[in-house]
């Protein structure tokens, strides 16, 4: 059974599974590198534990209240997970479309078992071969989760 969100009639509501949140957030490396952020556009909305939002991200979210700002350091385990030389795969340039022009940091999509899409960047090529990596660019870093919490309701039903 899914938590639903309720209310403190003190405090206002906290961030639990269920809840609608709207905030501005930022994404950063360690190293102060701007991944994303909506600080200077139109904030973000989400429903808690509907699966938009990574698990590991919503769990330093639980707990905030509308008007609150946090910063958080997220492991790459709680983030977008460790880097996994396995996802890292060699294709015979015969693979790719005869004409098709690469180059190193492309992104290209490949069919997936379950008939979706799965994104591979091109980490090198040569006549023969291309390297791709099917890791997430951000897997393996640590990043810094900055929030500022807008409001907090109910889900509407």
């Amino acid at each position: 059974m899914t938590p639903e969100c309720t209310t403190d009639s003190q405090a206002g509501l906290a961030i639990q599974t269920g809840c609608q949140v709207t905030l501005h957030f930022s994404l950063k490396l360690c190293n102060g590198e701007l991944i994303d952020s909506t600080f200077n556009a139109r904030p973000a909305q989400l429903l808690v534990g509907d699966g938009s939002l990574p698990a590991g991200f919503e769990q330093y979210l639980t707990g905030l209240r509308a008007g609150q700002q946090a910063t958080f350091s997220v492991a790459p385990e709680h983030a977008f997970g460790e880097r996994n030389d396995n996802n890292v795969h060699t294709f015979a340039r015969s693979h790719f479309a005869s004409g098709m022009e690469l180059a190193r940091g492309m992104i290209i999509g490949f069919g997936d078992a379950g008939g979706g899409e799965l994104p591979g960047v091109v980490k090198s090529y040569n006549e023969l071969s291309v390297l791709v990596d099917f890791n997430h660019p951000l897997a393996g870093k640590t990043v810094l989760f900055e929030v500022s919490i807008i409001s907090v309701s109910a889900k509407d039903l």
